[in-house]
């Protein structure tokens, strides 16, 4: 008999499962990974923390120049796309957007290294980012593990951003900190470029990545009038692109924030003739550089 050990089961966006059970990502999807580094141009410095071992979850945290040391910063905790299956934070176009963001913004940055799928599935993304709040925040009495923290952010200006899954994932986080709180820190705002939610053929891709889901109504996944609600934070700023795939399910997310009863602001921003994550392909083109200057404004923002 011929052997069905080759045979597609499924194929999705990132990803093709075989009947034998076996997952194999495209090979575009593999990624590079580059060291911390001083950025000598912004003056930026990043380094790598160990966040948990078990499971294994880390960050790499940038440190805008400082200039005046009694300063207290706001801190962006960061989230990367890659659709739950890809990329890190540790990628060269993570670690440059991450150096762009912290240095327009004057800020200190976050970036979670998560679990991804087939090794974690789905929830581990957001387990892990969960931690990593939860690790940012186990610093608000000057003591915890990573003098940066203790030393320069300032607990009530905590932002949450991220982009496509990853924007999926701080909507997540948004609604924990709103629904059970995190003590000791305020957040914000929450910044979502080119976010992922339900109601498109990718659907099926992330039920497919996280066997506890809840089907397609799945809160991680369409997000309920009453989770949009109770967001943890008092501005949301979601950027659009006007060619993403992504940008339909993002302005109904928008649409529906607006009308679901959450007593903060909403801010939409699209850059025209763009597509998906434009921005880290192209981050020097002029929309690109608009995208980082809107996001630092956000975060700067007088209350």
């Amino acid at each position: 008999m011929e052997s069905t050990n080759n045979e597609i089961a499924h194929e999705f966006r990132f990803f093709r499962v075989y009947k034998d059970g076996r997952v194999e990502k495209f090979e575009w999807t593999q990624n590079q990974r580059i060291p911390p580094s001083d950025d000598p141009i912004t003056g930026v410095q990043s380094k790598d923390v160990v966040i948990s071992t078990e499971p294994s979850i880390s960050a790499r945290i940038f440190l805008p120049k400082i200039h005046d040391p009694t300063q207290k910063l706001p801190l962006l905790f960061y989230i990367h796309g890659g659709g739950f299956c890809f990329e890190s934070a540790f990628s060269p176009l993570y670690h440059n957007h991450l150096i762009s963001l912290a240095s327009k913004a004057n800020a200190i940055a976050v970036s979670i290294e998560y679990g991804l799928f087939p090794e974690r599935p789905i929830p581990a993304c957001y387990e892990d980012s969960w931690a990593g709040l939860q690790w940012v925040a186990s610093h608000v009495n000057r003591n915890g593990s990573e003098s940066w923290l203790n030393n320069y952010a300032d607990f009530n200006r905590i932002f949450i951003g991220g982009d496509s899954g990853g924007g999926n994932v701080s909507h997540t986080l948004a609604v924990r900190v709103g629904s059970i709180g995190l003590p000791g820190i305020k957040v914000v705002g929450v910044i979502l470029v080119h976010p992922f939610f339900g109601g498109m053929e990718d659907d099926q891709m992330w039920l497919y990545m996280c066997p506890t889901n809840g089907g397609l109504e799945d809160p991680r996944l369409k997000p309920p009038l009453e989770d949009l609600a109770k967001l943890g934070c008092e501005r949301v700023l979601i950027i659009f692109a006007e060619k993403d795939h992504l940008r339909g399910v993002g302005e109904c997310y928008y649409k529906e924030l607006k009308k679901s009863g959450w007593v903060g602001t909403v801010e939409a921003v699209e850059h025209e003739a763009e597509g998906h994550i434009f921005h880290l392909l192209k981050p020097d083109c002029e929309k690109a550089v608009d995208l980082v200057n809107k996001f630092a404004s956000f975060i700067n923002q007088q209350e």
